[in-house]
């Protein structure tokens, strides 16, 4: 199983550490043609407002696109859920707009208020998982197919669509392998 990180920005190099560790093959891509014979893909936290501007730059955008509409396995987390998002709030256009979510960007706060706490996340068992918030979104709205798989309070902070799924958090910036294990059996079974 190969995974590519999308390397552009971002916490790319922690994704890479985790996957190598649950035994995946890993890529960092920054080139179209790094997309060849990939599994999966990840779109890490950063800057998602950066993260879209270098997707177009490095003609990226477009093969990332075509690849989650034909049911590519892609994970988002933070920024990469903005980037996922169909819907933006304050935000003219969308990213990738692939996953029908609208996401409300820094809803946690600044920098400042990024906070750690424990979520229930059932698809990966009963043991709470330890979230790291950093200037994090929140899924505001969910369309259809759309199952939210975490709440932090009354927000949802994370969610699969079919082949797409997206944290608000940073689950690479834990110890906690089972987030990346969960995408993994979700690219098993693409």
């Amino acid at each position: 199983m190969k995974i590519g990180v999308l390397a552009l920005q971002g916490a790319f190099r922690e994704h890479r550490k985790l996957f190598e560790d649950l035994g995946a093959e890993t890529t960092l891509v920054k080139l179209p043609e790094h997309l060849e014979g990939l599994n999966g893909l990840v779109i890490p936290g950063g800057e998602s407002t950066t993260i879209g501007k270098l997707l177009r730059e490095y003609n990226l955008l477009q093969p990332v696109q075509s690849l989650g509409q034909e049911g590519f396995p892609i994970l988002g987390t933070c920024a990469g859920m903005i980037v996922l998002a169909k819907q933006i709030l304050g935000a003219p256009e969308p990213h990738l707009g692939l996953m029908d979510i609208t996401v409300d960007r820094n809803s946690f706060g600044r920098q400042r208020e990024s906070f750690e706490t424990d979520l229930d996340i059932p698809v990966i068992g009963s043991e709470l998982f330890p979230a790291v918030f950093i200037r994090a979104p929140h899924v505001q709205k969910v369309g259809e197919g759309v199952t939210v798989l975490a709440r932090y309070n009354d927000r949802v902070v994370a969610a699969r669509e079919d082949n797409l799924v997206a944290f608000s958090f940073h689950p690479e910036l834990t110890g906690d392998h089972r987030l990346h294990r969960y995408f993994l059996d979700i690219v098993e079974q693409a």
